[in-house]
């Protein structure tokens, strides 16, 4: 899971036992569960980072895979794909151009709007993005160790934050 030794303690727990000591108790569990959240992050991303990476992946790379994967014609424009990801158009500029390098993606021009430019997955992406998903599936997706009943507790909470956070709209 991680390159690093495990730890004897918790120093999240640690932290917030500190917390409490100098008198901020009633930040104590929130800081400790933005700090779980971040460290969590670290965590996957290290694993999907392992599971990648022998594939020529980034996890940027991936998710934009599949989100033309998933679309009807296998194309979108550059500027849905950004909206889609949540990402700014200087990063789609950039991972689009990398899958381009790769064979994965493709520029085209867009049939009904002369100022759009679409990015269409080739054959050799869906292929990599169906190789990929298989590993992703067994090694990350599959491997969170939480029960069923955990896991869709966790996106419950998830999603009210993200919600909360002005990330989409309930």
């Amino acid at each position: 899971m991680s390159d690093q030794p495990t730890l004897p303690l918790d120093p999240i727990a640690e932290a917030r036992r500190w917390w409490v000591v100098r008198g901020w108790e009633e930040a104590s569990d929130g800081m400790a569960a933005v700090t779980s959240v971040v460290r969590a992050h670290q965590i996957f991303m290290q694993r999907i980072d392992a599971v990648l990476r022998p594939l020529d992946l980034t996890f940027a790379r991936y998710e934009l895979l599949m989100l033309l994967s998933f679309t009807r014609t296998g194309a979108l424009p550059m500027a849905k794909i950004g909206s889609r990801l949540q990402v700014h158009p200087t990063s789609v500029t950039s991972v689009v151009d990398r899958l381009e390098t790769q064979g994965f993606v493709r520029r085209e021009q867009h049939p009904q709007d002369r100022r759009a430019v679409l990015a269409s997955i080739t054959d050799e992406g869906r292929q990599i993005a169906e190789k990929a998903t298989a590993a992703m599936n067994s090694e990350v997706f599959m491997r969170l160790g939480l029960s069923s009943s955990q896991t869709t507790t966790l996106i419950d909470i998830l999603t009210d934050l993200r919600s909360d956070a002005g990330d989409f709209k309930l």
